[in-house]
């Protein structure tokens, strides 16, 4: 069915007609229009085919603003950017403009300026006698008014002229309603993606946090997993010492950051750090009031600064530079977003400080515990033999029986050999020197001999990288830790657990060394405090270590499992590519 005029006649006219013509370059109008999707080139289009459906020299597409008083945009066809600038302001929507804003009916005039509500034109404006001009409906409502003036030929709008721009307007509102539609849905989709990437960031960086021991490699992550999500050119995150701000982590097109240092106070970071508020910069150049070269980010143009804070005390900032997309400013969102990554590092750098503070001090306690265990070994064994051996020692001088007094010094002797034996198991104890000359496994293997002759059975299984020319074996601190964790085990299962048996496993894994000891002794109750050193001493050592600890104890006896990570480049293959990247 061919469209109508208002009064229900066929706007078409005989087949091959100008009208027929019209309509026809109106319907592919029309299906151009409504199978645009990008808002502002739905606006363009209009006005181009309002000009070239009704000959107007001049078109203007006004948008209502949510008042719908008043237009809240002005755009203009066929007055060049020169006398836009002439003009000046663009009209709001009074005079002859105002009258489809209070009757949103079409409006068609043969000389403007003789409307009673013509206000005239302001200076430098073209002339314009003739005016059209029709409301654009969406959805019943009026969204805006086409406005069209002077006929190219000098003619007055005829009928035709005004039927097309009706429905000209008719398609606009249905092409702009979908345009609008696909905006907000794709808007809506972007953002539901932004929101899906930030909790999955938010996950990873939680899981590092916990995980993770290195609070460099944490805020590294931090730092990447930001510029991505605020699509930054490059993300610094700087830590405060003192009195200036230090480069901890950086991501992007940074240049040699890391390390650089500059003052909190007279540094636009430094008072983000001490307001607690965020911070957008537009002008870097003019507005930062330290050069960002000294934070090694050459050529920023905009920023966005974030403090971090962790119970309301400032721990560094956060530094975003330059969106990737288009060089623009950095939006509230972005501001939102990152305000989050700071959050997480202020309370990665709190967790580490205090994970390093509780750490120092458990250190300190445990020296305190080992040494005072040293002692008491020393007075209660070596310094009582001692003691006997200087009495016997004495008693054997007032002897005048040259046969009591060689018994005496033989019994000397044997004494004084039982306690070199017990002094060099107490050094051994303390240090093996197996341990530095051939390793951990022969140092083990030493260490498991001495604790058979108390009568205890044990079943050893290791898995050790070997020492030699090619081969570089454990870290000397992870072998010392694994050795006495298997020490202070056995110790406690002779002096304890009252057990027959006991199985030592060990084996070196791509990412840890896993470390057991498994007794068939009574067992005790886990959940009982206790002051002593064994128990507390393992847990320290596994602990300083960034090892897990497991213990289970009961009437099938006790089990100790320590997961002891390997440093350097096999402890980075434990963490997910997720966390790492």
């Amino acid at each position: 069915m061919l469209p109508t005029n208002r009064l229900g006649q066929s706007v078409a006219g005989p087949p091959g007609s100008q009208a027929e013509q019209k309509l026809r370059r109106l319907l592919e109008v029309g299906r151009a229009l409504v199978g645009e999707l990008d808002p502002e080139s739905v606006l363009d289009r209009i006005l181009e085919q309002a000009c070239a459906v009704t000959g107007a020299r001049y078109a203007a597409l006004g948008v209502l603003g949510e008042s719908r008083d008043e237009l809240e945009r002005f755009l203009t066809r066929g007055i060049d950017a020169a006398t836009h600038r002439a003009i000046g302001d663009l009209p709001r929507g009074r005079g002859v403009l105002g009258v489809l804003i209070e009757d949103p009916r079409p409006l068609r005039l043969s000389d403007v300026g003789e409307h009673p509500q013509s206000y005239g034109f302001p200076a430098h404006h073209p002339p314009m006698r003739s005016f059209l001009g029709v409301p654009i409906l969406i959805r019943g409502r009026a969204w805006g008014n086409l406005y069209l003036t002077e006929k190219t030929d000098g003619d007055e709008f005829t009928d035709d002229d005004e039927e097309a721009a009706v429905l000209l307007a008719q398609w606009a509102g249905t092409a702009i309603e979908n345009a609008r539609l696909y905006e907000s849905s794709e808007r809506g989709r972007a953002e539901a993606e932004r929101a899906v990437q930030a909790l999955e960031a938010a996950r990873d960086i939680t899981d590092a946090v916990s995980r993770l021991a290195d609070l460099d490699r944490v805020l590294e992550l931090i730092a990447k997993r930001g510029r991505a999500l605020v699509e930054g050119r490059t993300v610094l995150i700087m830590l405060r010492e003192a009195d200036e701000l230090v480069v901890a982590a950086t991501a992007g097109h940074a240049s040699n950051a890391k390390g650089r240092r500059l003052p909190v106070t007279g540094s636009t970071s430094g008072q983000v750090l001490r307001r607690g508020r965020a911070e957008r910069i537009t002008d870097v150049g003019t507005q930062m009031r330290v050069a960002v070269d000294r934070l090694g980010v050459p050529s920023a143009g905009t920023a966005l600064l974030v403090p971090m804070l962790h119970h309301g005390n400032g721990i560094g900032v956060l530094a975003a530079f330059d969106r990737m997309d288009s060089g623009g400013e950095f939006s509230a969102a972005d501001e939102q977003l990152l305000q989050t990554f700071a959050a997480s590092a202020a309370n990665a750098v709190a967790l580490n400080r205090s994970v390093t503070a509780e750490r120092l001090q458990s250190a300190i306690v445990a020296a305190d515990s080992e040494r005072g265990r040293w002692a008491r070994e020393l007075h209660d064994e070596t310094l009582q033999a001692l003691g006997g051996l200087r009495v016997l020692l004495s008693s054997a001088l007032r002897q005048n029986d040259d046969t009591t007094r060689v018994d005496a010094m033989r019994q000397a002797i044997e004494d004084i050999e039982l306690e070199i034996g017990n002094l060099r198991g107490i050094i051994s104890d303390l240090r093996p020197s197996l341990l530095d000359d051939l390793g951990l496994g022969p140092a083990l293997d030493a260490l498991l001999d001495r604790r058979r002759q108390s009568g205890l059975e044990i079943h050893a299984d290791f898995t050790l990288p070997q020492r030699g020319q090619d081969a570089r074996g454990l870290a000397p601190e992870l072998e010392t830790t694994i050795y006495r964790f298997v020490q202070e085990a056995l110790t406690n299962v002779v002096k304890h657990a009252d057990a027959s048996s006991v199985e030592v496993r060990i084996h070196a894994l791509t990412s840890h060394v896993l470390v057991e000891v498994r007794d068939d002794g009574r067992g005790f109750d886990t959940e009982a405090k206790s002051d002593g050193f064994g128990l507390g001493g393992i847990r320290e050592r596994v602990y300083l270590a960034g090892g897990t600890l497991e213990l289970d104890s009961g009437q099938q006896g006790t089990l100790l499992r320590a997961h002891l990570p390997l440093p350097g480049d096999r402890a980075r293959e434990s963490v997910p590519d997720q966390v790492a990247s």
